[in-house]
């Protein structure tokens, strides 16, 4: 029997389409990260009358502020059905970077922090190529680069922390006063990028093309989608992303930091889980991962007013985290 044929490319089967070519219903992806949000917020209301005020709110912001935007490229990648190990080093190598060539090499700061975001960006292409070229599985690739920033880092730097930074770095570290409220540049700064994200995930062809890619490649490339221009281009706007976050971190520390990121890797993944993004691919999106990285940084603020050790607030997350990622096992066998 003879296939259909539509310009020289066999017809994809029902079987193999993907399962949805358009972004999920957010009321339905991000519904479970905003109840437990909500009752999270609740409870340690009633636990801590400092909780729920304007200051601590805006310092919640300020502390998950770095962590979010590193998820939001994280979240690019694993709605592919890839993951980076590698945002936290790379953020991290782009801080020394950016910081080193304004006081050491005495750059212009615009031009130090243009260089750091590339450097990171050129780790993003490193990741992509590797994955769509090699057809390397992206957790092995992201944590060979992972060691690679991270090493590069610290021979950089020498082990020596770059401080007395131009006013431009630390320009997103400034406050604006809302009411009685300080708030910093840079969380305004991470949620126009959230908006940003989400813009380009619901309402555009990109944003249909890598929920396609997501749900199922071999689909998405008899439908007509470049794949391996896709997923490059994922890689590398992640990598971009990741130098803003590493911009955000140095405006709120005011240095440059060779030990910074080391964690951040992992704190965006839990992110991106508990809100709601499956691990494997086309399902989720970036307002879930923004109420994910509030979870975790509401649970470690309020942990913190009610005077309970900064361990058993990793053990929590953990627990959180395992749970997210059953809930989605569960929900997956459900569509199956």
């Amino acid at each position: 029997m003879s296939k259909t044929v539509t310009q020289g490319v066999p017809e994809a089967s029902a079987a193999a389409r993907p399962r949805s070519a358009t972004p999920p219903d957010l009321s339905i992806t991000t519904l479970g990260p905003l109840l437990a949000l909500l009752i999270a917020g609740l409870f340690f209301t009633t636990q801590s009358d400092r909780f729920l005020t304007g200051p601590n709110m805006s310092l919640v912001v300020q502390q998950v502020m770095v962590v979010g935007t590193l998820a939001i490229g994280q979240t690019l990648v694993i709605l592919t059905a890839g993951i980076d190990l590698s945002n936290g080093a790379v953020m991290a190598l782009g801080t020394i970077v950016m910081t080193s060539l304004a006081v050491n090499a005495g750059l212009p700061a615009g031009l130090a922090i243009i260089i750091g975001l590339l450097v990171c960006a050129a780790f993003g292409v490193l990741n992509g190529l590797l994955v769509t070229r090699l057809r390397l599985p992206p957790f092995i690739v992201t944590l060979g680069t992972l060691n690679i920033a991270f090493a590069l880092t610290h021979i950089y730097s020498r082990e020596q922390t770059i401080s007395n930074l131009p006013d431009l770095m630390t320009l997103f570290g400034n406050t604006f006063r809302v009411g009685q409220t300080n708030v910093t540049y840079g969380s305004v700064l991470a949620i126009v990028l959230f908006v940003v994200a989400w813009y380009l995930l619901a309402h555009t062809a990109v944003g249909r093309h890598i929920y396609a890619l997501g749900n199922n490649p071999e689909a998405a490339r008899l439908t007509g989608i470049n794949t391996r221009r896709l997923l490059l281009g994922v890689y590398t706007v992640a990598g971009l992303i990741y130098g803003v976050a590493g911009l955000l971190l140095v405006a709120r520390t005011s240095v440059g930091d060779p030990n910074a990121g080391q964690t951040d890797n992992l704190d965006s993944i839990t992110a991106v889980v508990l809100g709601g993004t499956s691990l494997f691919g086309g399902r989720g999106g970036v307002i879930g991962t923004l109420i994910g990285a509030l979870i975790v940084g509401v649970f470690r603020n309020g942990l913190q007013l009610i005077g309970v050790a900064s361990i058993y607030q990793v053990l929590i997350t953990g627990i959180l985290v395992i749970l997210a990622v059953a809930v989605d096992q569960i929900a997956r066998r459900r569509v199956a």
